[in-house]
């Protein structure tokens, strides 16, 4: 069968690929067409666009791109009715998803969406577009499958990709010679992000705290969609920037300091205590504070329906806080001893469940049912 996938971010991309393998597994002659990264890439078939060109953060930031975003959006509209695949499975990314979603049922196509927009955050009223446009909705968060059944909408929870990808692997034995690094001194992983946007909101303000912590080593976590001198001048005597590395980084840490988002719930699963960080335009947080409808902003959080990480937002993230939270998370037994308690719970509530193998096995059979 043919596939069109749809992912924005490289979160997504990271996604898809998996589930693209998987759907490779169950339907041997899988065509593929994407918008997506280089992980899609690997699996095969035809990229339309890299995730790169839509990479926008902030509500304001978003508005303001409109006009580009139209464009691709109509691109995509021109290349769906031209290859006409057997589904569309739209990959997170709601604000030009659920776009898409539209046009494709309003074409006959059918539409699957493999990890759900947060309209559980915000804008809940969404849910009924969900449910009028989307045939089949695979989540990979519990509490996700208990707010869609309160609105009479059944979906399949898959578990977490997440927690499959960090349980099955397997930390390298020469991490600090292969990289150079002190074995005698304690990491503490910074994790900025991966659009540019957002390293630039937050990567300074994260390496502003170093005198207090010089018998640690700072270690960024780079990513390689984008070019490498980008970070030389945030490196210096007591920080390094690896790049590709995030789990083994993780692997190896004492603790972190994260930027919200997806490395959140994997500095979880891989136990490392942590500070959840976020900072955005003005403009877009007053949008995002007044639509909001969840108390936290991490996942951590959210799974565990309760505060397990410190969450530094907008004008609480400056280098005085970060510098207290940072001591609790290294030097507080009794606090690191709870923050990982409220990590066993999450733990216990994800499980591994191979959940990209679950979700090709019912997309496959639900496209041949």
């Amino acid at each position: 069968m043919k596939y069109y996938l749809i992912a924005g971010e490289r979160s997504g991309d990271f996604h898809a690929s998996s589930l693209m393998q998987e759907l490779r597994n169950q339907d041997p002659a899988a065509e593929f067409r994407f918008w997506g990264g280089d992980l899609m890439q690997a699996e095969g078939g035809e990229m339309v666009r890299h995730y790169q060109e839509m990479a926008i953060m902030g509500f304001w930031e978003a508005a303001t791109s409109v006009l580009k975003f139209r464009g691709y959006l109509k691109e995509c509209q021109r290349d769906l009715l031209a290859w006409q695949p057997d589904v569309v499975i739209l990959v997170d990314y709601a604000g030009f998803n659920m776009r898409v979603a539209k046009f494709a049922k309003a074409a006959g196509l059918k539409v699957f969406y493999y990890i759900s927009p947060k309209i559980w955050a915000w804008n809940q009223g969404r849910v009924h577009q969900v449910k009028a446009l989307v045939d089949r909705m695979f989540v990979i968060l519990p509490f996700e499958q208990e707010f869609y059944q309160r609105f009479d909408y059944k979906v399949d929870y898959i578990g977490n990709p997440i927690a499959d990808s960090v349980g099955e692997f397997e930390p390298s034995t020469d991490f600090y010679e292969r990289n150079r690094l002190d074995p005698q001194r304690p990491i503490i992983a910074v994790l900025p992000g991966s659009r540019k946007q957002e390293i630039e909101e937050m990567l300074y303000e994260m390496l502003a705290i170093l005198p207090p912590f010089l018998d640690y080593q700072f270690i960024v976590a780079g990513v390689d969609n984008l070019e490498r001198n980008y970070y030389a001048h945030f490196e210096r005597n007591n920080v390094r920037v690896l790049f590709d590395q995030t789990y083994d980084l993780l692997a190896h840490a004492t603790a972190a300091l994260v930027t919200s988002g997806t490395a959140t719930l994997e500095t979880a699963l891989f136990n490392v205590p942590q500070v959840v960080c976020y900072r955005t335009s003005a403009v877009s947080y007053a949008i995002g504070k007044a639509v909001i409808k969840v108390p936290y902003i991490s996942l951590v959080n959210l799974i565990a329906g309760k505060e397990v990480v410190k969450e530094l937002i907008q004008s609480d993230f400056n280098s005085r806080n970060l510098v207290t939270e940072l001591k609790k998370i290294t030097a507080d037994e009794a606090f690191i001893a709870q923050q990982k308690a409220g990590y066993a719970e999450i733990h216990a509530k994800l499980g591994q469940q191979k959940s990209a193998e679950k979700a090709a096995g019912l997309m496959v059979g639900y496209l041949r049912g």
